[in-house]
């Protein structure tokens, strides 16, 4: 049965305006971005198949292209629905944060380097640049690698940090293996960054590395 012939408290859209989109099933907020179904299968039918098909709202969103376009009813254009959507709720993440207050709260720092990076398929070293009370200037991707890793490089870090008048920074990178454990060659680079950085007088607060289910701050570690 077409959703246009369900009751009217039971579709997704109308559901949503009424009581608003935390009253939705992940199934029913997928539905009204899939927007149509396949023959015979109504969008909640296809969207309840792809959480299942893919294990998790995560697995599909993350899922590669090819993998969601071969599944009836779907292709490039709402591959490109799904990965906008996514990215959306990231910015989103990162307006909040910008605007917000100084961050005394390392889990909510973690929190938000977790949304951003978790579920890279490659490795992004990134900089979180503050101010002398510690807000939040921006959040900048500096450096792309493959996903084994990103060659870093000082002088641009001190660069980009000069640029905006960061009195401090916080370092962060995820490994897209899912473990979160350092390497050697992250802490010298901490190193290295910490030295170049002190030399025009900004601060390395921390260096966090994003894995699947954890992040491993330097500073709680004492590396820093």
């Amino acid at each position: 049965m077409s959703l246009q012939h369900w009751p009217e408290s039971e579709r997704p859209r109308e559901k949503l305006l009424k009581l608003g989109a935390a009253s939705l099933s992940e199934a029913e907020l997928l539905a009204i971005m899939l927007q149509t179904g396949t023959a015979g299968h109504s969008a909640i039918d296809v969207a309840r198949r792809l959480l299942s098909e893919f294990r998790s709202l995560r697995g599909l969103l993350t899922a590669e292209r090819h993998a969601l376009c071969r599944v009836r009813g779907l292709g490039d254009a709402k591959y490109a629905l799904l990965q906008a959507s996514l990215e959306l709720s990231r910015r989103h993440y990162a307006e909040l944060m910008q605007m917000g207050p100084a961050l005394a709260n390392p889990r909510a720092t973690r929190e938000f380097l977790r949304a951003r990076l978790r579920d890279r398929d490659h490795e992004v070293f990134c900089c979180l640049f503050l101010d002398n009370r510690h807000r939040v200037i921006c959040f900048d991707e500096v450096f792309r690698g493959t996903i084994d890793g990103a060659s870093v490089h000082p002088r641009e870090v001190v660069k980009l940090a000069l640029a905006r008048n960061a009195a401090a920074v916080i370092l962060a990178h995820n490994h897209p293996s899912g473990v979160a454990e350092p390497s050697q060659a992250d802490e010298l680079i901490t190193g290295r960054l910490r030295e170049a950085l002190a030399l025009v007088d900004i601060r390395v607060l921390d260096h966090i590395v994003v894995g699947d289910g954890a992040c491993v701050s330097f500073a709680e570690r004492g590396l820093i």
